[in-house]
């Protein structure tokens, strides 16, 4: 896997401690590890000049279309997910889905995101990354427009599989497509398209229940409608994909040939493990986040609409914080103290829920907006705990993985909890409960060590 693949340490995490504005001054085909370890540039060298990113050639014009592609794919990567949480009592009760059933739903997308994501750099090497994404945005387009279709709970899944795979080899590879495109701008790109991801996100939760209701109040129609949006996503990818700058990094894909460099043996590495259980902790909070807390709000008396608008509050949290927390981290030797804070921010929030949910919504979807931006902190620790750029993708592609696939039970037990006691006070406690763990693992991670003294061994640069 080529190091530009996981292009989202050079965007969205800092170097190692003391480096980060070196690493977000670099040039291009130089990673965050890289400009921290100058002895493993130099031994990458050459690898580097055969995939440097060839963006800074491509004339204002195409450069503007992607722009306004990266928007809208971003805007698009989210919806699926959060309008399915503000109207999951109303396609649970039309599709007669049990509580069980409803919280495997919550749980399909870090499934889909484990597995396809996989994927991304074997279809990007064949077709090239523009071409995957504007396929993947027609699979989102393709699942969305099926899935109010369905007549039933088993094609609503594989129509909610279907788009989750269009976003999952996006979101590995926009950050690739950014890297390529804007060498130059590769900070400032990351924000914008982070941005449009946050602002999807909670646009999804806020206007999906009113816009129901003004279109007459079935739930059907209120998913279905975000189809529409992801079609125009795709429009200005058709285009990208037949671009120069699309096939030239399909050629350099295929012409690369990996290094006979001995595999890392990640598995055995406290570090990789300690930062898989923290992203995998704190993704299993954002999609429980996602799929029920509208439905604890509601339960406690509080409107669908309103319900819908606490979500937003709580994602449009990231919008700010995931420009602030690398920065603040980057300037620390451990970034536990960190985890330790959004950790007290959400079992406050958690706390709240049990109490008063109703009485102090609003603080409390504040609270929990802001433990949930342990997502960019994550991708921080992943990119200053390692030295080297294979060491940073192997790490990444490690913890991104394994995290996904831990946060798989968490919405299952939660759903199944409330099915069976009726009520919240025990799906709280283990939400709370994982909190615990998500605190003890971020300690961990954040401790000021990297990957490859761990393993006693050089990690290479490879394909």
């Amino acid at each position: 896997m080529a190091d530009d693949e996981l292009a989202t340490i050079d965007s969205a995490a800092p170097a190692p401690t003391g480096t980060a504005h070196t690493a977000r001054i670099a040039g291009p085909g130089t990673s965050a590890a890289g400009a921290a370890a100058p002895g493993a540039a130099a031994a990458s060298g050459s690898r580097a000049a055969a995939v440097a990113p060839s963006g800074a050639d491509v004339s204002p014009w195409p450069r503007r279309l992607m722009i306004a592609g990266l928007v809208l794919a971003a805007v698009n990567l989210r919806p699926a997910i959060t309008s399915l949480g503000a109207l999951l009592e109303e396609v649970r009760d039309g599709l007669g889905m049990s509580g069980t059933v409803a919280g495997l739903l919550t749980s399909v997308p870090a499934l889909c995101f484990a597995l396809f994501g996989l994927t991304a750099p074997w279809l990007a090497r064949r077709w090239g990354p523009a071409t995957v994404v504007c396929a993947g945005l027609a699979a989102i387009t393709a699942g969305l427009v099926i899935r109010p279709f369905a007549g039933g709970t088993a094609v609503f899944l594989a129509a909610s599989a279907l788009a989750l795979a269009g976003i999952a080899v996006s979101n590995v590879l926009i950050p690739v497509i950014i890297k390529r495109w804007f060498p130059d701008r590769v900070g400032a790109m990351t924000g914008l398209y982070s941005m449009a991801l946050a602002l999807g996100t909670s646009a999804a939760a806020a206007v999906t229940v009113p816009m129901t209701d003004a279109m007459g109040g079935d739930w059907r129609t209120g998913l279905g409608v975000w189809a529409l949006l992801a079609a125009v996503a795709v429009l200005p990818w058709l285009a990208v994909a037949g671009g120069r700058t699309n096939r030239q990094a399909r050629r350099e894909s295929r012409a690369g040939t990996p290094e006979d460099a001995p595999a890392i043996r990640i598995t055995r590495s406290p570090i990789a493990w300690s930062i898989a259980v923290f992203f995998g902790l704190q993704a299993t909070a954002a999609y429980i986040t996602m799929g029920w807390m509208p439905q604890i709000f509601r339960d406690a008396g509080v409107s669908a609409s309103t319900a819908g608008v606490l979500l937003a509050i709580t994602m449009a949290m990231g919008v700010p914080l995931s420009f602030v927390l690398p920065r603040i981290a980057a300037r620390l030797r451990h970034q536990g103290v960190l985890a330790v804070v959004l950790g007290v921010f959400g079992l406050t929030g958690y706390a709240g829920l049990w109490l008063a949910p109703a009485g102090g919504a609003w603080v409390w979807a504040l609270l929990l907006g802001v433990s949930n931006c342990a997502f960019p902190l994550a991708l921080t620790m992943i990119g200053m705990r390692a030295r080297s750029g294979a060491g940073v993708v192997k790490l990444s592609a490690f913890a991104q993985s394994t995290g996904y696939l831990l946060s798989i039970p968490g919405p299952l037990l939660v759903g199944a909890l409330y099915q069976h006691t009726g009520g919240w006070d025990l799906p709280i406690a283990l939400m709370a409960g994982l909190m615990l763990p998500q605190i003890a693992a971020g300690v961990l991670a954040g401790r000021n060590r990297v990957l490859e003294d761990e393993l006693r061994r050089p990690v290479r640069d490879e394909l």
